[in-house]
């Protein structure tokens, strides 16, 4: 039985990932689909002090909480920059790494200077408090604006990440138009340290491509190759 822990990408809860989520549970692992704080059904939490390392602690705090090892952690899109933080501070909590089209940082990196000149326009579409950004108009309609300072924040990492034995990128090839990813998508493929997968489908590959991502999750928790 592994371990998944779930991170959802901006604007989303932990909703996003109920068909996956199901499909995990069904062959007999735990799984912890999570919604950040300011989000979803807890969008009564966002204020302006909430922020990247707000998220990373309310995923550290589910690990301790539950004392979970050896976690396969799941990040799409802004939730790389997440489980990035929380590897790096709980690698011995984290077993794999798996990025669903999805930001992957490097030391002093924000969302922000990560992502394109038209993804930064929506970011700067804020609400009224100016604490976050609202969700596109074509989104499922539970979105949720999202708290900018989390996108804003540079990540700050020590080293933790080197203890992590699994990497897995997953890229979605099925953009309408052209994918921010791709060129992590190539980098990462020719790098022996990670496992990287192309998926026909949107950037909401958990949607589109439900059952080529449960595979990947599923051999993402496997033992390690010799």
């Amino acid at each position: 039985m592994a371990t998944y822990v779930l991170v959802p990408g901006m604007w989303f809860g932990g909703w996003c990932f109920a068909e996956l989520t199901e499909a995990l549970r069904d062959q007999g692992h735990r799984v912890f689909p999570l919604t950040l704080t300011g989000l979803s059904e807890r969008a009564h939490l966002l204020n302006g002090g909430v922020n990247l390392d707000t998220h990373v602690q309310d995923v550290t705090g589910v690990l301790a909480a539950e004392d979970i090892r050896d976690a396969v952690l799941v990040g799409h899109s802004y939730g790389g920059m997440v489980i990035t933080g929380v590897a790096d501070r709980m690698p011995e909590r984290a077993g794999s790494l798996v990025y669903l089209d999805a930001v992957v940082p490097e030391d002093g990196d924000s969302c922000w200077n990560l992502v394109t000149d038209a993804q930064r326009r929506w970011y700067l579409d804020v609400v009224d408090s100016g604490y976050a950004a609202r969700p596109l108009p074509f989104f499922d309609p539970r979105a949720t604006p999202h708290p900018i300072a989390s996108l804003l924040q540079p990540l700050r990492l020590t080293g933790g990440l080197s203890q992590v034995r699994r990497k897995v990128y997953v890229y979605a090839a099925g953009w309408d138009g052209e994918s921010p990813f791709t060129e992590v998508y190539h980098r990462l493929r020719e790098d022996p340290t990670w496992t990287a997968h192309a998926l026909d489908g949107g950037h909401n590959l958990m949607r589109d491509a439900p059952q080529a991502l449960l595979k990947i999750l599923l051999d993402a928790a496997g033992p390690d190759q010799p």
